[in-house]
C-alpha cells in the first residue's frame, strides 16, 4: 500500500478532485487546507511575515501499489499551471491498514 500526499494551488483543487473521482476503484481521498512555503521563501525568510506564507490544498490518498501511477498522473495533469509553486507530490509506503469499525487489517480495507 502507498500513501500519496499532494500539495497543490487551491484554485486547482476542483480540477484535481474531479479527475480523481473519475478514476476507477479509487479508494477515496482527504483534502486539508494548509499553509506553507517553498525553499525560495525560506532562503529570504528574514524579511517575511506570516501573511506571506501561501495557502495550498493537501490531498491525501491511500491506495494499492498498482494505482499509484494513475493517481499521480491525474493529480499532476490537473494541478499543473506552469507557474512557480504548482506544488509537490510525495509517495510513501504504508505498512498496515486497520478498520476501526470492524478491526479488520490489511490492504483489502482501503
Amino acid at each position: 500500500m502507498k500513501e500519496i500526499k499532494a500539495y497543490i494551488k487551491t484554485h486547482k483543487l476542483s480540477d484535481v478532485t474531479l479527475a480523481l473521482l473519475h478514476l476507477e476503484d479509487l479508494p477515496g481521498f482527504s483534502i486539508v487546507d494548509v499553509r506553507g512555503c517553498g525553499q525560495e521563501h525560506i532562503e529570504r525568510g528574514k524579511d517575511k511575515r506570516m501573511e506571506d506564507v501561501v495557502k495550498h490544498a493537501k490531498i491525501e490518498v491511500v491506495c494499492r501499489d498498482e494505482q499509484v501511477e494513475e493517481i499521480i498522473v491525474a493529480i499532476e495533469r490537473n494541478a499543473h499551471t506552469g507557474l512557480r509553486g504548482d506544488g509537490k507530490i510525495y509517495v510513501s509506503t504504508i505498512e498496515q491498514a486497520v478498520s476501526i469499525q470492524t478491526g479488520e487489517r490489511g490492504e483489502h480495507i482501503i
